[in-house]
């Protein structure tokens, strides 16, 4: 739990076997960490016994992509805030404790990992895929006029549970694109986004995607479809909770509508009270032109 608020981790693998263990026991080893929750994606051999030796519970997700996973663990969770980030050995478990507070202010929080200071050496992270994730970022920045971005692949981040259905209900990508589709549509909600920079380390073992250049080319310009896509044809809006941002500025329409203001309650009803009460004195008096309310003079019956 951390501050007050109950905390889950959710893992997807498939590729994972040799850097899974260790990263479970570092989320683990932070003591604030409620529900560690692996989600097995046809996961390479072994990968389960490894799993089985950590305080991990594992689900398995059959339909590949890492999408799928996600959306699998997103909805086996049941947590106040949740934490989604790949065991590869690239994320370091303790950069959480960095992304958690900016989760008092915003509904989302997501991990950036295109600031040079925090690139390790030998980490995946080039000139082509750092200058291709900014460049996508700073498109989303122009077309949806959001706050400041500079990672778009970024895995590592917390989500707030309340954006939960939501996200689950209109999202459509089972692939690696989830993400950023899971980005996308709570920008297109206006819930509060930020962006903060994590540790990048070396991969443990070669990544589907980021490992080929080819991929990661088709990967980037299927992001840059689906940012433009949501610009020119948004997914439709349904009812869906309020974020931070709608909860806040619904507090303050009602503030401005209410001109005794959220703190005379107590006051307004006391004078509803003090109404009540009016008519039963009233009964004891009577009304003179001249000298205003007088007892009544009963005479006997």
């Amino acid at each position: 739990m951390w501050n007050g608020k109950t905390l889950s981790v959710v893992l997807p693998t498939y590729n994972e076997k040799d850097s899974i263990a260790e990263t479970i026991r570092a989320f683990d080893k932070l003591g604030i960490v409620d529900d560690i929750l692996v989600v097995n994606n046809n996961a390479a051999e072994g990968t389960s016994d490894e799993v089985a030796m950590t305080t991990a519970r594992e689900v398995l997700e059959p339909r590949q992509g890492y999408g799928a996973a996600i959306r699998r663990g997103l909805a086996e969770v049941d947590t106040d805030l949740i934490c989604i980030c790949e065991p590869d050995g690239t994320f370091n478990p303790r950069d959480l404790t960095k992304l958690l507070p900016f989760t008092e202010d915003c509904d989302f929080v997501v991990g950036s990992r295109t600031v040079s200071n925090f690139i390790w050496n030998g980490a995946n992270m080039g000139w082509f895929l750092q200058w291709g994730n900014w460049a996508v970022a700073k498109t989303i920045e122009v077309l949806f006029n959001t706050s400041y971005l500079s990672d778009v692949g970024c895995t590592f981040r917390v989500v707030s549970n309340y954006l939960v259905p939501g996200l689950l209900r209109d999202s459509r990508i089972h692939g690696s694109a989830f993400g950023l589709e899971m980005l996308m549509l709570a920008l297109v909600a206006r819930d509060t986004v930020v962006q903060v920079p994590v540790n990048y380390h070396p991969r443990i073992g070669t990544s589907a995607v980021t490992g080929d250049t080819r991929t990661a080319i088709r990967l980037g310009l299927q992001m840059l479809w689906i940012v433009l896509a949501m610009r020119i044809r948004p997914p439709r809006r349904q009812h869906r909770p309020a974020g931070r941002r709608g909860q806040d500025q619904a507090a303050r329409q009602q503030a401005l509508w209410n001109p005794l203001g959220p703190s005379d309650h107590g006051a307004l009803g006391r004078k509803h009270e003090d109404a009540d009460s009016a008519p039963h004195d009233a009964d004891h008096r009577e009304r003179r032109p001249d000298r205003g309310w007088l007892p009544l003079r009963w005479s006997g019956c």
